[in-house]
């Protein structure tokens, strides 16, 4: 195994307001996926945190007559910290653009650029989206229309833009528009999905000018380490988390372990600046790219991108609140193609808890257990000769873990579910087919049913392993009902490499039921 550690992050989040669903399926996404490595037995390092900086943030201080760090301090602490426990995130690291680490590493960062002449300073004249903070083209300027109207709109993302004219400096981004579209080549999948890096592609290919990446006037920002008069432009500076966070400009060797980092996993709509002028920046500076940037797409509710402004946002408090966090984190990797954009509705996530997690994971840990306890007091019975039918169980189950193995590879959470799920159907099927309440009145003194229950018994422990990283509640009662924790050590333990070899639970091992482990719910129409 290599001593290089797989590396994870999130987008740093825009603090500005409260969190929405959105930034719960980014965060949850990266989450299952890093839990997936971990139970691997990886080196894993998983980093989110929240981006600070900026006019948007300073203004909306001002409108709230408090200081931007009050600002800021008062969100993270109330908003978005709170967000992790509520999804049941296992993040190793938490980064704001405000702490002290964050500023020497971007600081250093800078100094290095600029003592390989990568920036210098010019002037800028043209118009700038508070809304998205980006600075936006001529060609991508219109008249706004109804509520807009009387203002100027990006065309790229509907927010009002402001013209302006300041002195900055400027990236020499221009200089790697070739090298770009050679590394794009050289490394096919450096952007994913396919659409996203097609999008890049021809973005890059138009040409790239010259990137303006400090502002001079406001000081709500990090400081250009040469000249006060300037503070960093926030995407440059949020982009440079990734590093800032891991020991850039203060521990080489601890940086040097985690980077470059396996996966950005970014929204669609901010591919752009993690796919272009972030590697440019890392080539610029010496630094290795990332190995991939993985672009989700938007979640839709109503048929229409999720927004504040059309108040069709969901906290995923109000998700959790009802279902619980297991069937949250479940539904967001299992309804919707990863890199897609997909709707949600209520009702959906609705019928796939009750259908897909209390009628089959649910109800197949309870009747199992129930079985055991009724047929043989508790007691996991050793398996006699088995047949076709648990040939059948033990392949399936051989199979499904190998392809979610590779979904999980190929950034496919929803495929690696799929492939789980042939498990939960081939085991509630196979015991439908077995009837094992039959066995137990037509054989009672024969050995055909402890083979049954025994199978099935097997089959419970390779999914709570395989969904630990998905529903780790669930999994953690479903594992202490199965007696598994002093038979075979604790969950977070049990490799994947592993988990399909059979006949793992000794016979003898005490099973309990389990609380309801997605217990029915009432939900209001």
């Amino acid at each position: 195994m290599s001593d290089q550690t797989f590396y994870v992050t999130t987008p740093i989040y825009y603090v500005n307001d409260a969190p929405h669903i959105g930034h719960g399926y980014t965060t949850v996404m990266g989450d299952i996926i890093t839990r997936w490595h971990r139970q691997r037995g990886e080196d894993v390092w998983y980093l989110t945190g929240t981006d600070e900086h900026g006019q948007k943030v300073l203004r909306k201080a001002e409108a709230n007559g408090v200081s931007p760090q009050e600002w800021v301090d008062k969100l993270v602490e109330e908003e978005w910290k709170p967000l992790l426990e509520t999804i049941d995130v296992a993040n190793d690291d938490f980064i704001r653009t405000t702490e002290q680490r964050h500023l020497e590493g971007s600081q250093a960062f800078w100094q290095d650029l600029h003592q390989r002449d990568a920036v210098y300073k010019g002037s800028f004249s043209g118009w700038y989206s508070v809304g998205s903070e980006e600075f936006v083209g001529d060609d991508d300027v219109a008249d706004g229309e109804g509520d807009d109207e009387g203002f100027k709109v990006s065309t790229l993302d509907g927010s009002r833009v402001e013209h302006m004219t300041e002195e900055n400096y400027f990236f020499r981004l221009s200089d790697y528009q070739q090298k770009l579209l050679d590394f794009y080549e050289a490394n096919p999948t450096f952007i994913q999905p396919e659409s996203a890096r097609n999008e890049v592609i021809s973005f890059v290919s138009r040409g790239l000018k010259d990137l303006s990446i400090s502002r001079s006037t406001f000081d709500w920002g990090i400081g250009v380490p040469w000249d006060d008069k300037h503070v960093m432009y926030v995407w440059v500076e949020a982009l440079l988390n990734y590093v800032t966070a891991i020991g850039y400009g203060s521990d080489p060797d601890r940086f040097e372990k985690i980077w470059p980092a396996n996966i950005h996993i970014v929204g669609k709509d901010i591919a752009r600046f993690h796919a272009v002028i972030w590697p440019a920046m890392l080539m610029a500076a010496g630094q290795p790219v990332p190995h991939q940037v993985f672009a989700h797409g938007w979640l839709l509710v109503g048929g229409q991108k999720m927004s504040k402004s059309k108040a069709n946002g969901i906290r995923p408090d109000e998700i959790v609140g009802t279902f619980g966090s297991d069937a949250y984190r479940y539904y967001f990797a299992r309804a919707l193609t990863f890199g897609s954009d997909g709707s949600i509705s209520w009702e959906d996530i609705s019928a796939r808890y009750h259908a897909e997690l209390a009628n089959g994971f649910g109800n197949l840990a309870s009747r199992v257990a129930a079985m055991i306890g009724k047929y043989f007091d508790g007691t996991l019975p050793a398996p006699g000769a088995r047949t076709d039918a648990e040939t059948v169980v033990i392949d399936t189950v051989a199979e499904a873990v190998r392809d979610a193995d590779a979904a999980i590879e190929a950034v496919a959470p929803q495929d690696a579910l799929a492939a789980i799920w042939r498990i939960v159907d081939g085991l509630n099927g196979y015991i439908t087919e077995q009837a094992p309440w039959k066995v137990a009145k037509e054989d009672p003194d024969g050995d055909r049913l402890a083979t049954i229950l025994n199978t099935t018994a097997e089959g419970l422990r390779v999914l709570a392993v395989l969904l630990n990283p998905v529903m780790p509640k669930a999994c953690a009662a479903l594992w202490d009902a199965l007696g598994a924790e002093g038979a075979l050590g604790a969950l977070a333990d049990q490799r994947i490499d592993a988990v399909a070899a059979w006949d793992q639970l000794p016979a003898g091992t005490t099973i309990t039921k389990p609380p309801s482990l997605f217990p029915r719910i009432e939900v209001a129409e």
